[in-house]
């Protein structure tokens, strides 16, 4: 007889689960991908404005492992994948969790349009393992996950989605508002959608477009209008990247956020990266969208709630 009926439930998607994180892995062996294992904990994460790690004595807990994997990449390992546990303080709900499983892959030689094209390759490569055809049965409507997706630029998605362009909305501050109220809700009902060439300022850890240096090479994947991965053709130059973690760090001490030091040993070794393209993606969520879920918490064992 079952002890705990809640936590026995999960077990057909916990199977699933298994299933999708072999096919994974076999997906990226196969591709000559070598799999790594970075520190969990470690003594300075990427300052972000909106993310904030979660302490563990003097240093934290990783809230990706991006910045190791770089290192790694910048050493020589051209071709490199990992999944792995990753922390976000304050982050709960039918979509987050504090505790959570991303994968992340990093690929030299590429930029991201490489990895939009693996993208459609590995969620192809996973559907397939689960015996599922090239539609995906989500809200009562069918996704077609057969290449090529949708490609659509921010600049095209106001346009089709808001009521200003994406230069108005930057100089009003209500650039962020109308991604999340407008556009990203509406995004990968028929196919799997790449929003990318996101505008300088939210470029992250992205380096900008030689022919249009106002533009990101940056994408995030939308499947139902649910963010399940973001990518960067990586950046390279160690002077622009401290400048961009000074001013998250600046936003953060803005904020009244906690401080985070700059990782040294990155900036110290990022003039060794190549060209590289890189992309995490949330295989919690994956999971959802595969089984036709609403909430994470019916795709992993535990919810920090029943600990």
């Amino acid at each position: 007889m079952t002890g705990n009926w809640n936590l026995a439930r999960r077990r057909s998607a916990l199977w699933a689960r298994a299933r999708i994180l072999a096919e994974i892995r076999r997906f990226f062996a196969e591709g000559g991908y070598l799999e790594v294992e970075t520190p969990l904990r470690i003594p300075a994460p990427a300052p972000e404005s909106h993310i904030d790690p979660v302490p563990s004595g003097p240093w934290f807990l990783q809230t990706s492992p991006e910045l190791c994997m770089k290192r790694l990449v910048a050493a020589g390992y051209e071709k490199i994948f990992q999944i792995s546990r990753c922390w976000r303080d304050g982050e709960r709900g039918n979509m987050h969790l504090p505790e959570f499983t991303m994968l992340e892959w990093y690929r030299a030689g590429t930029d991201y349009r490489g990895l939009m094209n693996e993208c459609e390759e590995l969620v192809g490569a996973v559907a397939a393992a689960l015996g599922m055809k090239e539609v995906l049965n989500l809200k009562g409507g069918n996704i077609h996950l057969g290449a090529p997706w949708e490609r659509l630029s921010v600049a095209e998605a106001f346009e089709r989605y808001c009521d200003c362009t994406m230069e108005e909305a930057l100089a009003g501050d209500t650039f962020d508002e109308c991604m999340v109220n407008d556009i990203e809700p509406r995004l990968g009902f028929t196919t799997p959608t790449f929003i990318c060439d996101y505008p300088a300022d939210r470029g992250a850890l992205a380096r900008l477009k030689q022919d249009e240096p106002s533009r990101a090479e940056r994408f995030e994947l939308y499947i139902a209008g649910i963010e399940l991965a973001n990518a960067f053709s990586e950046l390279t130059d160690p002077v622009e990247q401290r400048s961009r973690f000074e001013q998250e760090k600046l936003f953060r001490e803005s904020r009244g956020k906690s401080a985070i030091p700059l990782p040294e040993p990155f900036l110290a070794e990022l003039r060794h990266l190549p060209p590289t393209a890189g992309i995490a993606l949330g295989i919690d969520r994956l999971v959802m969208l595969f089984l036709n879920l609403d909430s994470i918490d019916d795709v992993v064992a535990f919810t920090p709630e029943e600990l």
